[in-house]
């Protein structure tokens, strides 16, 4: 028997699989209680962590990519003898829902493991998020899903895919352990993106159309809960946005990323901005405050958010207290912050931080315009690209300044479909309550500036968001694990 007793087939789970079938190709069964399971175990922190995998399921009626479009679903052994994990039962244990997304491109479903650190392959191993969740008795529920670098993976086919593999989890509530009510989304930095606009657009009617091109299950999309890792989003504003912090900054070490012997190598390659490129990054910086102060952002005590046009102002001043906290924490751990020049510490206290001096000590990793190319190089360029055009641009701005003849924008809907921002404030969505956003102070892929609008619109609109930048942290996420399912804990019972 591969699913729990007490979930019995009901006629509701069976009619899953009503969506017409395709004219040609392959239709796919999505009545969960059918799946095979295979029984595993990894042993991790000094306990066995048993559970039955569900691999490789295809989570709509009519996918354009099999490869993508799956879900691996990984539910504790105890719950088919009736036990229990943390509290949590076969009834009640929520659904950890994990992506892998990273650049936007194309990502298979993550699996339970134990993994070294990046860069380290060698090096000591401990549980990954999957692996973890399932030994404190969480459902994991890994999606596919599709990418920038095919035809139909171009924005929004990534976000389309995780609500349908979010529609299946709901469908088969009633045949499959764990509280698909209670679905908290995870991601890292595109991933980490994804993970908000889930969130944020939950059960939009924008993205309905093309849910049913792929046969997605009829049921709701929307989530418990978001955890988002370093999230790149508002993509049309952050080429501003990164201009707004790092203009001035002209030297970079920017990430080059190549494959050697199928591994993945990333290396920085250093260099110096060309007087072109300070031409663009002198013309973008002065845009971010005009955006910034329309969307009239207020802090935790109603205090008004904004920028004056040299960038200056309570918002900054807002980032730099951001940024005093995250050393105050650091202290309170005990722990050495070095001598960064751009913080003051007063008796052991953090006292002040100076955004410019920070901005020169973090670094620029990007050349202006960071997310839309003037040149189409960029992999968002690819993301806003369409079956005819591999790659387009995005913003009027690069658009305006293109160094490609004839280049194509995508179209404002699109655009708009790939933007939490768009959808927080709306009344025709269902968003989460609770939202745990990080970004490290080491971080330079994208500016500081649009994790915290992103908070800040959050919170504006009366959800409860946990956001911090961790000390030290550059890009990347699942780095704190034992806080993450401390949160997890916290708001799900």
């Amino acid at each position: 028997m591969n699913r729990p007793a007490r979930f019995l087939l009901t006629a509701s789970a069976a009619a899953l699989c009503a969506c017409a079938a395709p004219k040609t190709g392959k239709s796919y069964d999505l009545d969960f209680s059918k799946q095979k399971s295979t029984s595993q175990s990894i042993e991790a922190n000094g306990q066995t962590v048993k559970f039955r995998a569900f691999e490789g399921i295809v989570y709509v009626a009519r996918p354009t990519d099999t490869r993508y479009e799956t879900i691996n679903i990984y539910i504790p052994e105890a719950y088919y003898n009736g036990g229990s994990i943390n509290g949590y039962t076969a009834e009640t244990a929520p659904v950890f829902f994990p992506n892998k997304i990273g650049g936007y491109m194309p990502a298979e479903p993550g699996k339970p493991a134990l993994e070294g650190k990046r860069g380290d392959p060698n090096g000591p191993k401990s549980p990954n998020a999957a692996l973890l969740a399932l030994s404190k008795g969480y459902v994991v529920a890994s999606p596919g899903a599709r990418g920038r670098t095919t035809a139909d993976g171009k924005a929004p086919a990534a976000i389309v895919d995780l609500k349908a593999a979010v529609r299946y989890l709901k469908a088969n509530d009633k045949v499959m352990a764990g509280n698909a009510q209670k679905i908290i989304s995870n991601g890292t930095s595109a991933g980490g993106a994804l993970s908000a606009l889930l969130g944020a657009s939950g059960s939009s009617r924008d993205y309905e159309g093309r849910l049913k091109a792929l046969g997605a299950a009829e049921a709701d999309d929307s989530i418990f809960a978001v955890s988002a890792y370093c999230p790149i989003t508002d993509l049309e504003h952050a080429d501003m946005a990164y201009e707004w912090q790092f203009n001035g900054v002209n030297d970079y070490k920017k990430m080059n990323i190549t494959m050697l012997d199928y591994n993945v190598k990333r290396e920085l390659v250093p260099g110096t901005l060309t007087d072109a490129e300070k031409n663009l990054s002198d013309r973008l910086k002065p845009l971010y405050p005009a955006y910034l102060n329309s969307l009239k952002l207020k802090d935790a005590q109603g205090r008004a958010l904004t920028l004056d046009s040299d960038g200056n102002g309570s918002f900054k001043r807002h980032i730099e207290s951001l940024l005093v906290q995250s050393a105050q924490r650091r202290l309170d751990e005990g722990k050495d912050l070095g001598k960064p020049d751009w913080l003051t510490v007063k008796n052991g206290k953090a006292a002040s931080a100076d955004f410019r001096k920070y901005a020169r000590a973090a670094g620029r990793q990007k050349t202006p315009p960071a997310f839309d190319g003037v040149d189409l190089s960029t992999g968002e360029n690819q993301l806003f690209g369409s079956a005819t055009d591999d790659k387009r641009h995005f913003t009027a701005f690069s658009a305006r300044s293109s160094t490609f003849r004839n280049a194509r924008s995508a179209d404002a809907e699109t655009v708009n479909l790939m933007n939490p921002l768009h959808y927080i404030g709306r009344s025709d969505v269902k968003i989460p309550q609770n939202w745990r956003i990080r970004a490290g102070t080491d971080d330079r892929d994208t500016s500081l500036a649009v994790s915290a609008v992103l908070a800040a619109k959050l919170q504006n609109n009366g959800y409860t968001v946990d956001y911090a930048l961790p000390w030290g942290v550059g890009h990347g996420g699942d780095y704190d694990l034992d806080e993450l399912f401390d949160w997890m804990k916290k708001i799900s019972g």
